[in-house]
């Protein structure tokens, strides 16, 4: 833990931070650079349980001890060389000055880093308090056994509650900022709960959702302003959705040719993206999908596996092959024109959240149903199925769920229309 002496003046507010996926990219340290040490077969299990924490089939302690254990045998400078090569999230910096200026202690909890790490990370930002799991070591080579309260349930909610304790600051005066469902035991200590590109269960509980910068939570840290901040239209937003909306294309392109064909097309895509995605992490520029990457993903996602792509063609490639002409095409086109629209607009004009998911706008999903109503409407000849369909789609668009809405959005709305007579 790292405590640096208090300021003359008693600072107003704490704020907790999560590290993984706010501070730093989301799972880079295990699944990218930690493969130059575990290998390959090792970086597939590491994979694996991660995949079955993310469905809830393990817990987050037996997770993390499943997945250290296979760094026995390495040394502590070891993993400490690899995460000094991990950037920060763009802005990071600049936020923690800004939040110091503005008289905040902060605190850094994390179930994933080692703590020897996570308080290196917090001298780098002029943190007050850093917290991590705690690493087993035998002449500095790890045992592969892990523990600290960090990993147990509610472990991160204790740390901050001591933390509170010993600032002697209730909840009203302290801030969590967050993005997995690791860190919901902290949200009841703390009256404001902030997501930053969270997962849908953070999207329900926080009161602020931010997906871009961390910079745009600022405003509201410093009092501000009361209203909840509508989100900018960014250069890199334009772009991805131009590319989200370019998918309307592939139905009029299987009118004249076979839907087989060009999901197979999708899927050497795929293939092709996935692989360029490995090789732009690993340091190598790969042209065209490479540099498209660069100016369309958003802050969080600059480091990290870009998934948001695969999904999209997969949406496409399963609504062709699940569904029956004409339904296949009205559902790619409710996930083209609906959902790309819908975020176009939201953010553009968006003012009104909806309670149960933050981070979208009742005025993109009005617009993006309007769209994906008329784009569906092209291939259905009945107009109550297009709207049913459309409305469907919208729905889950506006849903916090755990599945992507490239994915949900397109196979639902195709079901929808394909129960209706």
């Amino acid at each position: 833990m790292v405590d640096k002496k208090r300021s003359a003046s008693k600072p107003n507010r704490l704020i907790a931070f999560d590290v993984e996926g706010v501070i730093i990219p989301k799972r880079r340290y295990l699944l990218f650079e930690a493969r130059r040490r575990l290998g390959y077969w090792k970086t597939f299990k590491v994979l694996v349980i991660g995949f079955l924490y993310e469905v809830g089939a393990l817990s987050l302690e037996s997770a993390l001890k499943r997945i250290f254990i296979l760094f026995k045998g390495l040394t502590v400078d070891d993993l400490f060389q690899l995460y000094k090569q991990i950037p920060l999230i763009p802005g990071v910096e600049e936020f923690f000055k800004k939040l110091k200026e503005a008289g905040y202690r902060v605190a850094l909890i994390s179930s994933g880093f080692p703590a020897p790490f996570v308080e290196h990370l917090a001298a780098r930002l002029n943190a007050d308090y850093a917290f991590g799991l705690q690493l087993e070591v035998d002449n500095e080579i790890l045992t592969g056994e892990i523990g600290g309260d960090v990993i147990k349930p509610n472990g991160k909610a204790l740390v901050l509650k001591k933390v509170l304790e010993s600032e002697k600051l209730s909840p009203q005066d302290c801030v969590v900022v967050a993005d997995d469902r690791n860190n919901l035991p902290m949200f009841p200590l703390c009256t404001l709960r902030i997501g930053y590109n969270p997962d849908f269960l953070v999207s329900m509980k926080s009161d602020l959702v931010f997906r871009d910068a961390l910079s745009e939570a600022l405003p509201h840290l410093r009092g501000e302003t009361l209203k909840v901040p509508s989100p900018a239209l960014s250069k890199s937003d334009f772009i991805r959705e131009t590319i989200h909306i370019s998918g309307a294309l592939i139905p009029f392109v299987c009118v004249y040719t076979d839907r087989h064909l060009v999901s197979l097309l999708i899927l050497i895509v795929i293939i092709l993206y996935t692989v360029s995605e490995v090789a732009r992490l690993e340091g190598t520029h790969a042209p065209l999908f490479s540099t498209v990457t660069r100016r369309a993903a958003i802050k969080p996602e600059l480091y990290e596996f870009v998934t948001a792509p695969i999904l999209f063609a997969l949406g496409i490639m399963i609504s062709l092959i699940l569904f029956p002409v004409p339904v296949n095409y009205a559902s790619i086109m409710i996930l083209a024109l609906g959902d790309g629209f819908a975020t176009i607009f939201g953010k553009k004009f968006g003012k009104t959240v909806f309670p149960f998911n933050k981070g979208k706008r009742v005025e993109g999903s009005i617009f993006g149903f309007l769209s994906g109503f008329l784009g569906a409407w092209l291939f259905v000849a009945s107009p109550v199925k297009a709207l049913v369909g459309a409305a469907v789609g919208m729905l889950v668009e506006s849903l916090p769920t755990p599945v992507s809405d490239n994915l949900a959005v397109p196979i639902m709305s195709g079901l929808a229309m394909t129960a209706i007579p």
